[in-house]
């Protein structure tokens, strides 16, 4: 039997392998912790700046979405808190510039990437019921 995934399961599904590969890919361009603050430093994973603390989010981030896409309430919750939080580092990162919070780093494509992941997520998780609606049976 086959079963109609939601938007958010989807996205908790695609998200998060990508961010997953990314955690893992970013670790061989940078593996490095510090040092931290406003000069905190990283190296390019194809357009994306990364460091250590980067690519735990990414595996953090991208293990969450794996481990909740097949519950679509849970693919849900993760869509739309993952979207809201994502749409934060964007503003902190068009408002700090080079890094979020002196420890991570970030540039013009890394904002535009966070602002694609916040946007798909709460789209996906807004468009996604986790209530079935009910069906109109037959009456003979």
């Amino acid at each position: 039997m086959t079963s109609t995934k939601t938007p958010a399961q989807l996205y908790s599904l695609v998200f998060g392998a990508t961010l997953l590969v990314a955690g893992i890919a970013g670790f061989l361009v940078d593996s490095s912790f510090g040092p931290l603050g406003s000069d905190v430093e990283g190296s390019n994973l194809i357009l994306f700046e990364v460091n250590g603390i980067h690519n735990i989010v990414h595996l953090a981030s991208g293990a969450l979405g794996l481990a909740l896409w097949r519950n679509p309430a849970s693919a849900r919750l993760f869509a739309l808190g993952f979207g809201a939080v994502y749409l934060l580092v964007t503003v902190l990162g068009f408002a700090m510039g080079t890094n979020v919070l002196g420890i991570i780093p970030i540039n013009a494509a890394d904002n535009v990437l966070h602002l694609t992941i916040a946007a798909v997520g709460l789209v996906a998780g807004l468009a996604s019921r986790t209530v079935a609606e009910p069906t109109m049976s037959a009456r003979a």
